[in-house]
């Protein structure tokens, strides 16, 4: 390497790490969570959709406030956790705007229940317009497989 490249080459190294340590985003900009808070539900096979992708993400999924209807399918993601103070709501799955219960929904929202919370789904839950609304300490009691986020606190 003849003189004039040599000391170019070593300002080269120190430059280049620099480069890397400015463009590169700081620890606390890559979320490892994403929050779920107080969510509605919504349509059951759009929320299916959702949890497939939530799944995917390789992220920690925080179910936080209230979480209902076609929501509670999320709580048994395996990235997922509940939040301390959350509390989530079952009833009947219904077409928009009716009472009216259709066939077969119950069945895909129950297969992604565990333990106990399946055991209530299909014991009545599955069939009733008024919500059934639990703590995400209770939820935990009738599903220990669910975990109470420790990231969050209070």
């Amino acid at each position: 390497m003849t003189r004039i490249r040599r000391p170019l080459a070593l300002l080269a190294v120190p430059l280049l790490a620099l480069a890397c340590l400015t463009t590169a985003p700081p620890a606390q900009a890559q979320q490892s969570f994403i929050d779920i808070t107080n969510n509605r539900g919504g349509n059951v096979l759009q929320m299916v959709q959702r949890r497939s992708e939530l799944e995917r993400s390789g992220k920690t999924v925080r179910i936080r406030g209230y979480c209902r209807s076609a929501c509670t399918i999320l709580t048994t993601l395996p990235n997922a956790c509940l939040g301390p103070r959350a509390r989530i709501g079952f009833h009947a799955p219904r077409i928009p705007n009716t009472q009216i219960i259709p066939p077969y929904v119950d069945q895909i929202m129950g297969n992604f229940y565990r333990n106990g919370i399946r055991d209530r789904w299909f014991g009545g839950w599955n069939r009733s317009i008024e919500m059934q609304v639990i703590t995400a300490r209770e939820y935990v009691r009738l599903d220990p497989q669910a975990r109470i986020c420790g990231s969050i606190r209070g």
